[in-house]
């Protein structure tokens, strides 16, 4: 199941009480304080392991404990420190604090963030010894570790980012050049949930791409399946719109194209301004003549200029799937993004 929002709190360890004691010993009738300090609590930490793709784990365990300090001991012994608490979520992963909203981490692959702090140990009553205080019969409680309600919002991060309405054909192309099984039927919305797949240009050359659910009109709005997962396109280095050549409710790949760039604008102006692929797919439905005005019209309907492509493919034949790759292959390796810019 993938889930991208989790509500949880996060406590650190206490540190270990301070010990109060003194020397006991034959032959020693002065013996004096000897109580031990006590440790550190552990420290609550997420890390960002690129074996995690959701935030299931989550659901339903709402509370994260770390470990706390030992207790100091008599003979000026120490207590243990407690274990970190080390939390691994999916690379892409923001961690906000529930009460500020304020951003704490931002997770790329194998970051790792301390969320939570554990508490100080106390002092033993040994510490507390001087020339005006031999026999000191208090000591140090030690600190109580951090606690934070936080809020997880994935991300995900990928090359690629599929955006089109539903039908579109993302799912079928995705299975075409990836070795991803996303759900494929002739209805729409049967992606619910975003998918990611790797394709291979070669041996050496690789692509992450992510299947985005179908969009509709209103989207940045609430409407649909699409608002709740826009936000995973914006970590996408490039946009390939999908348009369907023949769509079956009589629209036209033009208008379904403005639309779809309308609620990405809305959605967020960053997300507008991303490199695009205008892909014309399912041309196996087009018979020899509408397949070989269709790109021409929808360059002319969408007034487009010279250096705007308009590859034509069909994800169900692999018709053009190559070309695709490389030319997505020759804009990202020139491109130097920091992925946290999004």
């Amino acid at each position: 199941m993938f889930i991208d929002e989790a509500l949880i709190t996060v406590k650190a360890g206490d540190g270990g009480k301070g010990c109060v004691s003194f020397r006991r010993e034959k032959y020693v009738p002065k013996g004096g304080p000897d109580g031990g300090n006590g440790a550190h609590g552990g420290h609550v930490i997420f890390f960002a392991d690129e074996n995690v793709n959701t935030l299931l784990d989550f659901r339903g365990n709402p509370i994260w404990r770390a470990e706390p300090g030992e207790n100091g001991r008599g003979k000026q012994q120490s207590g243990l420190a407690g274990n970190d608490l080390v939390i691994k979520v999916p690379p892409g992963t923001m961690i906000f604090d529930l009460d500020e909203n304020e951003l704490l981490a931002d997770l790329g692959p194998g970051d790792q963030a301390v969320i939570a702090k554990g508490g100080r140990g106390g002092w033993g009553n040994e510490h507390f010894k001087s020339s005006t205080n031999q026999a000191p019969k208090s000591a140090d409680p030690g600190e109580p570790g951090e606690q934070r309600k936080v809020r997880l919002e994935l991300k995900l991060i990928a090359d690629v980012g599929l955006v089109g309405l539903p039908n579109a054909g993302k799912s079928t192309l995705l299975s075409a050049i990836t070795s991803a099984r996303p759900k494929i039927a002739d209805y729409p919305f049967t992606t619910l949930v975003p998918q990611l797949g790797i394709a291979e240009v070669d041996a050496k050359r690789r692509l992450v791409i992510a299947d985005i659910p179908g969009l509709i009109e209103g989207a940045s709005q609430g409407a649909g399946l699409g608002h709740e997962f826009l936000r995973h396109i914006e970590r996408t280095r490039i946009l390939v719109h999908l348009l369907d050549a023949a769509p079956s409710d009589g629209s036209s790949p033009a208008d379904n194209y403005r639309m779809i760039r309308a609620e990405l604008g809305n959605y967020s102006s960053l997300l507008a301004e991303k490199d695009e692929v205008i892909v014309l797919n399912k041309m196996d439905l087009l018979d020899d003549e509408e397949a070989a005005t269709a790109v021409a019209k929808l360059r002319a309907d969408l007034q487009l200029g010279r250096q705007q492509d308009v590859l034509a493919i069909s994800g169900a034949t692999k018709l053009g799937t190559r070309d695709l790759l490389e030319k997505l292959w020759t804009m990202l390796k020139p491109t130097v993004e920091n992925w946290k810019s999004a």
